[in-house]
């Protein structure tokens, strides 16, 4: 039987306020990583149920940065050993603010960018109509604001279509956010499900951008 994720604490999040990379990575690759290794080998046997091929987990390591440390971390979930950037994925990670479980497509991935870019623009409806209207969308993965799907507006979706299509460095992610103090978090299985149920919710999306 799988061991008990014990969910994630105040000083999980307080990591990303150390200052200086050295000692900021020191705390997250000690607290952090270990949990998001842990969501790893939990989620990936269910996404790969949902999704009906084998998903591979992919610990953010950092290992560019040689100034700025990291102002987030995540565990993602690809359809690949090798690697995620170029692949549409799964997402669990953290900000100093939320945790976050989302879709994306980020800017490796023009082809699938430009294919969830036509779904969206054929059947919107069929893939976010469903969706809670307090998951987000964000457009760009290396900030953490997002507006809610029940903010969204034809414009929005329109811009965000065209730059799919157009800007190499655009990107497309949707999923939920939980704050940093709300309870759910501290309760860790409870938190697996919830991640499990809003997998299966982004599915379509996910199919989308093949």
């Amino acid at each position: 039987m799988s061991r008990t994720f014990e969910g994630f604490m105040q000083t999980d999040f307080d990591v990303f306020l150390i200052p200086g990379l050295a000692p900021r990575m020191e705390a997250l690759i000690a607290h952090v990583r270990p949990k998001l290794e842990h969501l790893g080998e939990r989620l990936a046997p269910t996404l790969s149920v949902l999704c009906g091929e084998e998903l591979f987990p992919h610990v953010a390591k950092h290992a560019r940065r040689t100034v700025h440390p990291p102002d987030d971390t995540w565990v993602a979930f690809a359809n690949s050993k090798r690697g995620y950037k170029s692949l549409p994925h799964f997402q669990i990670g953290l900000w100093s603010t939320h945790v976050f479980i989302q879709f994306a497509v980020i800017y490796e991935s023009a082809e699938h960018k430009a294919k969830l870019a036509e779904a969206l623009r054929r059947n919107r409806a069929q893939l976010v109509g469903g969706l809670p209207g307090n998951y987000c969308w964000s457009m760009d993965h290396m900030r953490p604001e997002g507006t809610p799907l029940a903010n969204m507006t034809e414009e929005d979706y329109e811009r965000m279509i065209y730059r799919l299509l157009h800007v190499k460095k655009a990107e497309a992610l949707c999923g939920l956010r939980i704050d940093r103090h709300d309870p759910l978090l501290r309760n860790g299985e409870r938190f697996i499900d919830v991640a499990e149920q809003t997998f299966r919710n982004l599915l379509p999306l996910y199919r989308a951008a093949f």
